[in-house]
């Protein structure tokens, strides 16, 4: 199988930055070791372009007519080979070369169809998510059973706005979206692969350490469950609004701050933040699921 083109750009006019994607993504198809005419393209663009979403892709079909089939999402940050763009205008994309019956585009309004009356049975599936769909966890529990291996890799859209997806497939559009566009608000979306498509697959961390100069690793020095009591003897909630930098006497700028945060977890001896100021690799991200003014604990989702 040949080298998947792919290409990535950031700019303050989605045109150009598409232009920029366009060069790179056409100088690799015209080399002998890069797929020439790949029909899958996964599209991710920052929510500094949501607004301009529909246009992105429209521009992008049609200066890649090969491309029939699309998917894609939208985030605070996306990145690509050796660069990320967080917090900035910024697109990505790669272009898929696949045999035609090995994979299927779904989305939550043209939802993936029963294996025995499309014919395809799908081995595993990229899947992207409104993390405001009711019921989530139980969609993509479904999701998952209507995999032969049940095993699903992808994420949650973020945004400042609304949470887009893109699903595009075959002749421009999936049966069952009527007249859309291929720009889609909830549920579910992505792409199915059949068991003809090898994948590996790896769990990357879309978060950073806090920069404040008072946050530092700290050690779990009592715990009763998942309710985290004391960080370094200190309490644990003291603590956290002291990296922070917010006080519950404001409760609402603490609760937003609280909701931006996720806590890394990582074994005594291993590398939690690296020399450069990343998360080590063995760094299990968690959400924190609420707070216990009277113990003064965090509660984390582990």
């Amino acid at each position: 199988m040949k080298l998947f083109p792919s290409g990535h750009a950031t700019h303050p006019q989605w045109r150009m930055a598409a232009g920029l994607v366009l060069a790179q993504l056409r100088a690799q198809m015209a080399l002998p070791d890069y797929a020439s005419s790949p029909t899958l393209g996964l599209l991710y663009i920052t929510d500094h372009y949501a607004s301009e979403a529909q246009d992105i892709l429209d521009h992008l079909s049609a200066e890649l007519p090969e491309v029939t089939d699309w998917s894609g999402t939208v985030g605070v940050g996306v990145s690509a080979n050796n660069a990320e763009y967080f917090d900035e205008p910024g697109l990505s994309l790669m272009l898929c070369a696949l045999p035609s019956d090995q994979y299927r585009v779904f989305s939550g309004v043209a939802p993936l169809g029963n294996s025995e009356m499309s014919g395809f049975e799908a081995h595993t599936a990229l899947v992207h998510a409104d993390p405001a769909t009711p019921d989530l966890a139980e969609l993509i529990a479904e999701m998952a059973g209507r995999t032969n291996t049940g095993y699903l890799f992808g994420g949650l859209s973020s945004g400042r706005g609304s949470a887009l997806q893109f699903a595009v497939g075959g002749n421009g559009n999936i049966r069952g979206h009527g007249a859309a566009g291929g720009v889609f608000s909830g549920g579910l979306s992505g792409v199915v692969f059949g068991e003809g498509v090898r994948l590996v697959s790896r769990v990357t961390q879309g978060c950073q350490p806090l920069r404040s100069g008072a946050a530092r690793e700290r050690e779990i020095t009592e715990a009763d469950g998942n309710l985290l009591l004391k960080l370094d003897g200190e309490p644990a909630l003291d603590v956290l609004l002291a990296d922070l930098q917010v006080s519950l006497e404001r409760p609402q700028e603490a609760i937003d701050a609280v909701r931006n945060t996720l806590v890394g977890l990582a074994d005594a001896g291993s590398d939690g933040i690296r020399r450069t100021g990343d998360l080590g690799a063995d760094v299990l991200v968690r959400h924190i699921i609420g707070l216990d003014p009277t113990r003064r604990g965090i509660a984390i989702a582990d």
